[in-house]
Formats: structure tokens, C-alpha cells, sequence
């Protein structure tokens, strides 16, 4: 059984297979808009998958995976645990790290130049104010 548990609002949907109940649903959704719903990050989309394996013998019967899109970075993460609280909680550590990652690196290609005195481009007067009586009144 798959079902798809979309909200209007994020732009990270929550889906979930096997026996997984809404109380689960709505503490990985907490955790997860707390990682990508903070000031500052770019637009983050993608999935959340939240997975009850339907046999009762595996050791780790919860995988939560994550594939997240953090501004032009591909964010992936995955938790394997005895109960979905802890492969939630996991995740989210998991996440965190590497959105923060994807963010700071979103940062650096959207910096001002650097200034000339720090190895920035140098442009003539003339380009930096084209009205500038420096450049014609020379010689004259």
C-alpha cells in the first residue's frame, strides 16, 4: 500500500509505504520543515519517503530516505532504524548537514565580486562613472 500524503504548501512532499499511521506522518513532517524551512536557504523541493517494512523479524523495520532538490544542488540521505521516530530523527540530522552544505556552496556562487584591492576585476574610471571630469580634462 502507497499512499501519498501531499500538503499545498511545502515544496518537500511526505510519502509513505506499508503500515505507517498520521501521528508518524505529522512528526516527519514537523522534523522535516525544520530542516528546509529555515531563513535564509534557497528553494528546497522534493521527496521524503517514510517506509514500515511489513515483516515483523527485520532489525531495522523503518527506512526514511530523503531526495531534495537545495537550490541547484542534489541533496540525498537515508536512515535505517528500529522505530520511525528514530529513522525520522535520524534523517533529519542527516539532512541538516548536508542542506547546510548545499546552502553555503548556493551562497558562494551568488557573492558580489570582489573588490579590486582583494584580486577583483579592476575597471576603468570611464566604466565605473562614465560623467567623470577626471578622464576629458586631462592634457587640455
Amino acid at each position: 500500500m502507497s499512499t501519498d500524503h501531499t500538503q499545498a504548501t511545502p515544496t518537500v512532499q511526505l510519502r509513505s509505504d506499508g503500515p505507517v499511521d498520521k501521528a508518524m506522518l505529522a512528526y516527519a513532517r514537523t522534523k522535516i520543515d525544520a530542516v528546509v524551512s529555515r531563513p535564509g536557504l534557497p528553494a528546497v523541493t522534493g521527496v521524503v519517503r517514510i517506509v514500515r517494512a511489513g515483516a515483523r523479524h527485520a532489525d531495522h523495520p523503518w527506512l526514511a530516505t530523503a531526495d531534495l532538490h537545495v537550490g541547484g544542488h542534489q541533496v540525498t540521505a537515508t536512515a535505517e532504524e528500529a522505530t520511525g521516530t528514530e529513522a525520522v530523527d535520524r534523517l533529519q540530522d542527516r539532512l541538516r548537514g548536508q542542506v547546510d552544505k548545499a546552502a553555503h556552496s548556493w551562497d558562494d556562487s551568488h557573492r558580489a565580486a570582489a573588490p579590486p584591492w582583494r584580486g577583483g576585476t579592476r575597471r576603468s574610471r570611464r566604466e565605473a562613472d562614465p560623467g567623470s571630469p577626471a578622464e576629458g580634462s586631462r592634457g587640455a
